[in-house]
């Protein structure tokens, strides 16, 4: 089959390595791609945002199946576009990608469907969050989380009242993430181990991905302040046959059956954001697509060809349909522009990617980087992951930062304690009790 991947960033470079190694498939295409993805799928300059002009270059090539790798176009209906015109498409439509464009639809439907999730307040006024605050029932830290997507910067963990007024104030009144937090959720904040569950879904069935961990701070330690990822690690050490069973059972299963009976069937990567509790497993957001960095570590991991499975289950005909993966462990290590993620420069120059990806047991996945006169430069924020595979944790994580030191380019930032969750985890450190 011909295959279009739609985005531009490391998730999507993983996702077209590994179609396009797959006998399935005979071509991919990566829109609009970046440096890594050039040399092995054409890279046609379009617009992630507009679902019009994916579907009309879609009938233009004769795609088969298109898979799309940001939330952006499945929030603006890119789904259903395609579903009309009868075209192929992995991803949900624009009512079931509502569980990650909107924090208070996703909130309010697990509710309705006793999917286990934090304490919660909607507030559709900077009054009434306000007084939610300042009265709060959840204690601090109290977590304000603006309603649509901000890019992953919508989220503010506030120690005290002060924190979650001005946290109210810059989304709702300053207008920081404009529509996106015309409407904020404050909810209590959850105690635990965040992990994070994968999904192929038909809209009836699931077949299940490695468990993952990632990084979302941007110094050494969980400190500084949030981003999109600094590295990932899988499979879980915290993850048992028992947990996951619970969460298919509490979680997955209610989605699915939730979105079907409303008449928006969940096809698409269901990504749960975990709390590993001492109650259990809670949900603290849903995507409806694949993680970044987690897709660079949990990708490699697929023994058996994935192309078959996510056009199976674009078709809703999944029936029983396996995943089979390896269980080594494989540790992602960002590349990131100094300065992310606030302010940084671009264009810098990147050596050493040849000897990265020359070591045994070592991918390297671009996002942030862009070809000019003939030479890799930085175009982003996130630059490249550099994912090491080993016999065990500490194995697979020498392996990423060996790769990562053969690379440079000015202003370079790595977290330098990336996996170290794993180790801790494997000596039964941080699991829930």
């Amino acid at each position: 089959m011909k295959v279009l991947v739609v985005g531009s960033g490391a998730r999507e470079h993983a996702l077209t390595w590994k179609l396009g190694r797959e006998s399935a498939v005979r071509e991919v295409i990566c829109a609009p791609g970046n440096a890594g993805t050039a040399p092995d799928a054409p890279a046609p300059s379009l617009d992630v945002g507009d679902p019009a002009a994916l579907l009309a270059y879609a009938e233009a090539e004769a795609v088969d199946l298109t898979v799309v790798g940001p939330e952006l176009p499945l929030a603006r209906g890119v789904g259903d576009l395609f579903e009309a015109r009868g075209r192929r498409l992995f991803g949900p439509g624009r009512h079931a990608a509502r569980l990650e464009s909107s924090k208070a639809f996703a909130k309010e439907f697990m509710a309705r469907h006793a999917v286990p999730t934090a304490r919660f307040r909607v507030c559709r006024s900077p009054d009434e969050a306000l007084a939610a605050v300042e009265g709060s029932e959840f204690g601090f830290p109290v977590v304000v989380k603006a309603d649509g997507l901000a890019a992953g910067k919508g989220v503010t963990v506030a120690p005290d009242r002060a924190a979650a007024e001005r946290a109210v104030r810059e989304a709702m009144v300053d207008g920081r993430f404009g529509e996106a937090g015309r409407c904020v959720v404050v909810e209590e904040h959850l105690s635990g181990v965040e992990a994070s569950f994968f999904a192929i879904c038909d809209g009836r069935e699931a077949v299940g991905l490695p468990v993952a961990q990632d990084h979302k701070r941007a110094f050494d330690g969980d400190r500084g302040p949030n981003t999109g990822g600094m590295g990932a690690f899988a499979p879980s050490p915290l993850m048992s046959s028992a947990l996951d069973r619970r969460i298919r059972h509490e979680i997955v299963e209610p989605v699915l059956e939730g979105m079907r009976r409303a008449g928006h069937p969940f096809r698409g990567f269901l990504y749960v954001g975990l709390m590993l509790t001492a109650e259990g497993p809670k949900v603290v957001e849903f995507n409806v697509r694949l993680g970044d960095p987690e897709a660079q570590v949990v990708l490699p991991m697929i023994a058996g060809e994935l192309a078959p499975v996510l056009d199976a289950a674009a078709r809703g005909a999944l029936d029983g349909s396996v995943c089979e993966h390896s269980d080594d462990p494989h540790v992602g290590v960002v590349l990131a522009s100094g300065g992310y993620p606030g302010r940084y420069d671009t264009g810098a120059a990147i050596a050493g990617l040849a000897a990265a990806s020359a070591l045994d047991d070592v991918l390297v996945f671009h996002a942030g980087t862009a070809l000019r006169d003939g030479s890799v430069v930085t175009a982003g924020g996130r630059v490249l992951t550099v994912v090491g595979r080993g016999r065990d944790f500490p194995a697979a994580i020498a392996r990423a930062y060996e790769a990562e030191a053969c690379i440079t380019f000015a202003g370079k930032h790595v977290r330098s304690d990336i996996g170290r969750k794993a180790l801790s985890a494997a000596r039964g450190v941080g699991a829930p009790a």
